[in-house]
């Protein structure tokens, strides 16, 4: 019997990068290029024998650097960790603004937000009536604490009980611990435990390993459902208590 449902978050309870033609409509760049212009103006300002284009080889070596921890050894370093690896290929000490340099990038998808997909916050309260709810989600440049503020700006943050992120845990998807943590918050046996998500290694054999069951969500992206393990396929967030239902 189900008695908790853990969710994903990027993906899966809003659309990743759908805050990008908003920034494009009031005129700013990309996220990518925002995060980019705030080292090049930082360090060029007291380093001004750096090239911009030293700045982006850098910028690029230190995203290298937090892909390989992320997909191979499975935790996602800080914002503050990632940005240090670029003062350190630079061979410059940290500058003074540094600080708030990693803050604004942190905050970048809290100040214009991306869009929660359709029916969210209705099918979260109607979940909630039910089952405990959970969120284990990989934080990649907005933190837990980011994530925390874009589920409240929704009115959505009450409705769950446990939240494991990875920048606070130490460890992401599909790691045991994260799954294992969320069941101990939420008080409830990993077994009757549903975790939904878009990726089939995080979000499917993630959960499989330690006896969670899962659903893959295919509403905002589908990265091959064709040939999903999961228990389950849900295409539409509306009709996610209804798929849950059948699997319980």
């Amino acid at each position: 019997m189900i008695q908790a449902v853990t969710f994903d978050f990027w993906d899966t309870l809003v659309a990743d990068d759908s805050d990008e033609p908003r920034r494009k409509a009031l005129g700013l760049p990309t996220k990518a290029q925002a995060r980019l212009q705030l080292l090049v103006d930082e360090i060029t300002n007291y380093h001004s024998q750096i090239t911009p284009e030293q700045i982006s080889a850098a910028f690029a070596h230190a995203n290298d650097r937090f892909r390989h921890f992320w997909k191979n050894e499975h935790h996602t370093p800080s914002v503050a960790a990632r940005l240090q690896v670029v003062y350190d290929f630079l061979k410059i000490p940290l500058t003074p603004r540094f600080s708030e340099i990693v803050r604004q990038v942190e905050d970048m998808e809290v100040m214009i937000p991306p869009t929660f997909v359709p029916g969210a916050r209705d099918v979260l309260a109607e979940l909630s009536q039910h089952y405990a709810l959970g969120i284990v989600s990989d934080t990649i440049h907005t933190s837990g604490r980011g994530i925390r503020t874009l589920l409240e700006s929704q009115g959505v943050l009450e409705y769950f009980r446990a939240f494991i992120f990875s920048d606070e845990a130490g460890a992401s998807k599909p790691k045991p611990i994260v799954f294992e943590r969320a069941a101990a918050e939420l008080g409830v046996p990993l077994a009757q435990i549903v975790h939904v998500g878009d990726r089939e290694s995080n979000d499917v054999d993630g959960p499989f390993a330690v006896g969670m069951k899962a659903i893959l969500f295919t509403g905002v992206v589908d990265r091959g459902s064709a040939n999903t393990r999961a228990n389950a396929i849900c295409r539409e967030f509306v009709k996610l208590p209804d798929v849950i239902q059948q699997l319980d």
